[in-house]
């Protein structure tokens, strides 16, 4: 439970994020001139205004910006795009006015506008409550098809419209901004194609995340490690728009003794840093997280969505936008889905060569930025014959002179590979090179191994190397890589049993948060034996039963292991960026042919002896 270690830069990095979170500086040229996103199609107009709408029960003000490309008319209407913040910043934020002013070059009427609870709108924050932002949202629809005029009274004839009060419109938007989007479509159909990037599937996952037992179900409803540095930074975010942004609209008050917060929202947190899950707040914890997140209501989502989720990212890593894809896409709804290089861990700010940059409003020339042109052009300008690009694509940072992007008309990708877990400490490819015994673990009561400072990548903050003290861990190691490398594309996974009679005690409790957790990860090992934790990602778990073997989910991943290199596994005890275990519990891994532990990775190519 320890979380000294990494206060220091979390200060740093709360105090910096609470005044520049997600703000990225924008370099675009005025209307009509050419820039690296290529040649414009003319000028357009912003004109602010307010749209006051009814949500959660309250009376909010939206503060919008509405571009209006040269040549929109009533006789000439444009389909249009709606955008918003990503948390903590505005509808003037970078994402946001990139978005809008690359769209409306282009020809695409464009409503920006600074989500509840950000900017100078009003009402509290409601984490993307389809509920309450949805339906804010929604009204918004209503003023772009022309059935409701702004508080000024300005009224909007130049969308192009499917039927009476239906107005062709997309939306996108990054983090917040992309939930948004969902929440929407799930209440209201008018909405023709979302492209949410980097955004949650189960907010509950997303802050105190569970990777054990995710596909059979026998861990639901068990709450993880409670990702305290990330929620902390962000809550920090919202509780400081008092001061961020003076004078702030009456109706931005909290509830639950938050400033800024809904009550809901604001009982979550006083939960989570609780450091106990007792049965029935954890419950009320649940019905709330995922009650604003698409794995609720997913099932009313008809709108084609183009995902597009970051690989440097420990707040919404990849399997989020997996299980949101796999749901769409099972239940029919048009789907595809691209894993880029940058996340809310790093690379926002200095993408790598060839990827979206918000700061250059680059959609022409980078890959992912072509995608979504190409989303808009077949659902918002009707043109059937786009090619809207294949089921999945990943970036592949290995990659030279060449296309950077992996691409599959399937999802997942190539093959499993098996590794045994061996008593000596190897990862083999056999059962029957697999030694007997076992080796045991001892966690401490403050964090012994440390992954990353959350917050520091996405604010350009050093963080130190990711270590794991002795005695605090186990680990297994692959052979070299031999011949061609070996290339990992998806989640691995982990099959294993523990011996803990203290945690076996502390099942008992009807403490959620006296159960075991450890923390799963892969390293990749040099030949000189310096060794890189994989985008500094972590899976931790809660086993539901030390007595069953278990299964753990780890983040996905795009990685190249290459010739000479080695595959290393680490189960530990704890992460500084986690709530970790109450108590001491000492851990023992048994490891025989017929019986130890199976680590799994989906390769594409390549494959370890």
């Amino acid at each position: 439970m320890a979380r000294a270690a990494a206060r220091p830069v979390l200060r740093m990095s709360l105090a910096f994020a609470a005044g520049a979170v997600l703000a990225v500086p924008l370099a675009f040229a005025a209307p009509g001139d050419a820039t690296a996103s290529g040649p414009r199609k003319g000028p357009y107009k912003v004109t602010a205004v307010k749209v006051t709408v009814r949500a959660g029960g309250r009376r909010c003000v939206l503060d919008a910006d509405l571009y209006r490309p040269a040549g929109a008319g009533a006789a000439h209407p444009a389909p249009a795009v709606v955008t918003t913040n990503g948390f903590g910043g505005s509808k003037a934020d970078g994402s946001t006015d990139a978005f809008a002013k690359a769209f409306a070059s282009r020809g695409y009427v464009v409503l920006a506008y600074s989500g509840l609870g950000f900017g100078k709108t009003g009402c509290p924050i409601s984490l993307d409550d389809p509920r309450v932002d949805g339906r804010a949202a929604a009204q918004l629809l209503d003023f772009l098809a022309g059935t409701r005029a702004a508080d000024d009274g300005t009224r909007i004839d130049f969308v192009t419209k499917d039927g009476d009060g239906d107005p062709r419109v997309g939306m996108i938007g990054g983090s917040y901004g992309g939930a948004i989007q969902m929440a929407t479509a799930s209440i209201d159909r008018r909405v023709d194609a979302l492209v949410p990037l980097i955004t949650w599937h189960d907010l509950a996952y997303s802050l105190a995340p569970n990777n054990a037992e995710r596909e059979s179900g026998r861990a639901e409803g068990l709450p993880g490690a409670y990702k305290y540095q990330w929620t902390n930074g962000f809550f920090l975010i919202g509780e400081a728009q008092g001061l961020i942004h003076p004078r702030l609209d009456p109706s931005r008050g909290g509830g639950a003794g938050c400033l800024h917060f809904v009550a809901p929202a604001c009982e979550t947190k006083k939960l989570l840093s609780s450091g106990r899950f007792p049965a029935a707040g954890t419950a009320k914890m649940f019905a709330h997280t995922r009650g604003v997140s698409p794995v609720s209501y997913l099932k009313a989502i008809t709108t084609p969505t183009l995902l597009v989720q970051g690989q440097a990212d420990s707040l919404f890593n990849l399997n989020e936008a997996t299980a949101t894809y796999r749901a769409l896409a099972a239940q029919g709804t048009e789907t595809k889905m691209i894993w880029q290089s940058w996340g809310h861990s790093g690379g926002i700010s200095h993408p790598r060569p060839g990827e979206l940059d918000l700061a250059r409003g680059n959609l022409h020339t980078s890959y992912v930025g072509r995608r979504i042109l190409a989303w808009f052009d077949r659902y918002l300008r009707d043109r059937r014959t786009t090619d809207t690009g294949p089921a999945f694509a990943y970036y592949r940072d290995w990659v030279r002179g060449g296309p950077a992007y992996g691409t599959s008309d399937t999802f997942p990708v190539g093959s499993v590979q098996t590794l045994y877990l061996s008593a000596d400490g190897q990862l083999v490819a056999r059962r029957s090179k697999v030694t007997r015994g076992s080796r045991e673990y001892r966690n401490r009561r403050r964090a012994s191994s440390h992954s990353e400072s959350s917050m520091a990548g996405m604010l350009g903050l050093r963080d130190r190397r990711p270590y794991d003290i002795k005695g605090t861990f186990l680990d297994w190691t692959s052979g070299r890589v031999k011949g061609a490398p070996v290339d990992v594309v998806g989640a691995p996974g982990l099959t294993l049993r523990v011996i803990s009679p203290q945690a076996e005690k502390a099942q008992l409790s009807r403490d959620a948060a006296d159960k075991l957790v450890l923390f799963v990860k892969l390293y990749d090992v040099a030949p000189d034996g310096s060794q890189s934790l994989v985008h500094r990602l972590v899976a931790p778990a809660r086993v539901p039963d030390v007595t069953r073997k278990f299964t753990v989910e780890l983040p996905g991943i795009v990685h190249r292991f290459a010739p000479g290199h080695r595959v290393r596994l680490v189960v530990a005890a704890s992460d500084t960026a986690y709530v970790g275990n109450r108590g001491i519990k000492p851990v023992t891994v048994t490891s025989a042919p017929e019986d130890t532990g199976v680590l799994q990775l989906p390769v594409v190519g390549g494959s370890l002896e």
